[in-house]
């Protein structure tokens, strides 16, 4: 299905392809009188019409000065827009977080937003902030609007006394079961105990009087710990009604200390109480930012950036059991690889959705677009992949992904990689995050590039602030390294190195490994050690968790050579150990919790 877009309709972002389309619906230099737009939130009306909604942000970018809400409307399936609309004027203060919901029964579109004290010097708002909920309708499909009605009053309980934020997304209107046309909007809120923030509190709110009263519902709270962090901090939260009549609800997980970026909740009764407290989903690849999920007949659909650590690459993934499980990165539909942000997604109408998000070639808040694309767009669901046997403690089989080819080992079988798309990868498993322990990671590598990044071993997230353990090579420079980035309580993250002064890709085989044992890492090649000074924390901490052989995590370096015989323990293994480790000693320690003969593939059945 083509989805051509019409002369009078936005500027293309890119060309079309069969099945997508793509243009530019805010940006600063087609919508005189604003610095920057932020925060895309989009629903389809009851009579078929698109309302985009966005911030306006007058002066700059940041999230605090004077900010008014702005919609677009389309009334052709997000082929073309109206002009820009001014729905709240901030007036200098900060109106925004749109969270539009509409009641299918009466037509009536309403759209709850935050208020705050606006700032002129670009920074955030003051802790406690003074954010209020406020809410606005329309009866006319968005072209006109009510005067707002401050609902401080009942979704707003005295001890929510910071921050306060709606959305920003939009809500839901349940279908199914005895809560059917009850209106569900998220709302995520701080207590100030008067010298900190003290609690983190992530909430549904709802409505069963068509908006004209609400109150709030499932709620989970998580109070700071004495260190001055969070175990979690799930906020700025996505729903979607599953098949099953249940409330799924995917948060931004906000640097709290449990791994991953995203985090979920569900409500089996019409948003009443979650059944149980919001998980963190370690191994769905996200950065820190807002994301969106839309049921679309036995799939749900996620939208959000796909890099674990920097916003860029927006994707589309799958879940096809209700949110328990998300598709993999390279299972994911890539809409773009330019920086990204914030989105919001919408059934369209006539088969196709509506996905509005931030994105720019140099930023992701240079422009908002507005993608339409088709179900048979998106990637078909693939089968399982090729495995390799994974001879840890109580280990599944490890993902063989690209085209990892068997090859002649040390003694036996080892993987040949491609430097393309080649790579092993862990499921998620509880045993794998080393957190504070002292460890031993060991592999078998050979090698005869000169040039690249070469990883060899990937445990944990990715960048300079994520913890983290790594092995790779780096012929360039003429060395090998391995890497941990810790955290530690509230501190700023710290990292440590130790390096080789020779490459060692001569084309032999070569054992290398990694030890943290008592203050030290030591990095030896074939028995000779390298040594420095650990980092106190956790390599396992706050970020996004993989555990990837011959690939970063974020997929941005792949190794071209082979590997065999990877093995982690989460111990320091004393020398003789690591000597019969070395030599494939049958009387090797057999406790690792990674052990990765990599000496067969199983086809995928």
């Amino acid at each position: 299905m083509s989805l051509p877009v019409p002369a009078h309709a936005g500027a293309p972002a890119r060309p079309d392809t069969a099945g997508f389309g793509e243009q530019i619906l805010f940006k600063a230099s087609q919508d005189p009188g604003y610095a920057c737009f932020r925060i895309p939130a989009v629903v389809r009306t009851a009579d078929g019409t698109l309302l985009a909604f966005a911030e306006g942000r007058v002066h700059d970018c940041g999230d605090s000065g004077d900010i008014d809400i702005v919609l677009k409307r389309s009334t052709d399936g997000g082929r073309t827009w109206g002009p820009l609309q001014v729905v709240d004027e901030g007036g200098g203060d900060t109106h925004g977080n749109p969270a539009p919901v509409v009641d299918r029964e009466t037509g009536r579109v309403l759209l709850a937003e935050t208020y705050n004290t606006g700032r002129t010097d670009g920074r955030n708002c003051a802790i406690p902030c003074d954010r209020t909920p406020h809410l606005r309708h329309s009866d006319d499909d968005g072209r006109t609007w009510s005067q707002p009605r401050d609902l401080s009053d009942e979704i707003m309980p005295g001890h929510w006394n910071s921050w306060y934020a709606t959305g920003p997304v939009h809500g839901i209107q349940l279908t199914r079961g005895r809560h059917a046309g009850r209106l569900v909007l998220t709302v995520n809120t701080e207590t100030w105990d008067g010298t900190r923030i003290s609690a983190s509190h992530a909430a549904l709110v709802v409505s069963d009087d068509g908006g004209d009263h609400w109150r709030v519902g499932a709620t989970d709270s998580w109070p700071m710990d004495e260190d001055g962090t969070f175990r979690q901090k799930p906020s700025e939260m996505t729903l979607a009604e599953r098949a099953d009549g249940a409330i799924l609800v995917s948060g931004r997980e906000q640097d709290g200390t449990d791994l991953g970026h995203r985090a979920q909740a569900v409500s089996r009764d019409g948003g009443e109480h979650f059944t149980g407290p919001f998980r963190t989903l370690p191994d769905l690849y996200t950065p820190q930012v807002q994301a969106s999920v839309l049921r679309l007949g036995d799939r749900v659909l996620l939208a959000a950036p796909a890099d674990p650590n920097r916003r860029r690459t927006m994707m589309i993934r799958s879940s096809y059991d209700g949110g328990r499980t998300w598709d993999s990165v390279d299972r994911g539909t890539v809409v773009t690889t330019d920086w990204s942000g914030y989105s919001d997604l919408v059934d369209a109408g006539g088969g196709t959705v509506g996905l509005m998000y931030e994105a720019g070639a140099v930023d992701a808040r240079d422009e908002i677009r507005f993608a339409r694309f088709t179900e048979d767009w998106l990637r078909p669901r693939r089968g399982p992949d090729p495995t390799t046997p994974d001879r840890g403690l109580l280990a599944p089989p490890a993902a063989v992904l690209g085209g990892a080819r068997p090859t002649p080992g040390v003694s036996r079988g080892a993987l040949e990689f491609d430097g393309a798309d080649d790579a092993v990868r862990l499921p998620y498993g509880d045993r794998l995050p080393l957190g504070t322990k002292d460890f031993t990671a060991s592999l078998w590598f050979r090698y005869t590039a000169t040039a690249g990044e070469q990883p060899l071993l990937w445990m944990g997230g990715v960048g300079a602030d994520q913890p983290q353990v790594w092995l790779r090579a780096e012929p360039a420079n003429g060395r090998v390294q391995g890497l941990i980035t810790t955290r530690d309580g509230a501190a700023p993250p710290a990292s440590a190195y130790v390096r080789t002064t020779k490459a060692y890709n001569d084309g032999a085989w070569h054992h290398l490994a990694l030890r943290r044992s008592a203050g030290r890492l030591v990095l030896s090649v074939d028995g000779t050690e390298v040594n420095g000074a650990d980092v106190p924390g956790s390599v396992s901490r706050n970020s996004p968790f993989g555990v990837h052989v011959g690939q970063r995590v974020d997929s941005r370096a792949h190794f071209t050579g082979a590997i065999d015989d990877v093995r982690v323990y989460d111990r320091a293994l004393g020398d003789e150990e690591l000597a019969a480790v070395r030599d494939l000693d049958a009387r090797a320690p057999r406790d690792a919790v990674v052990w990765l003969p990599l000496d067969r593939v199983k086809a995928a059945r």
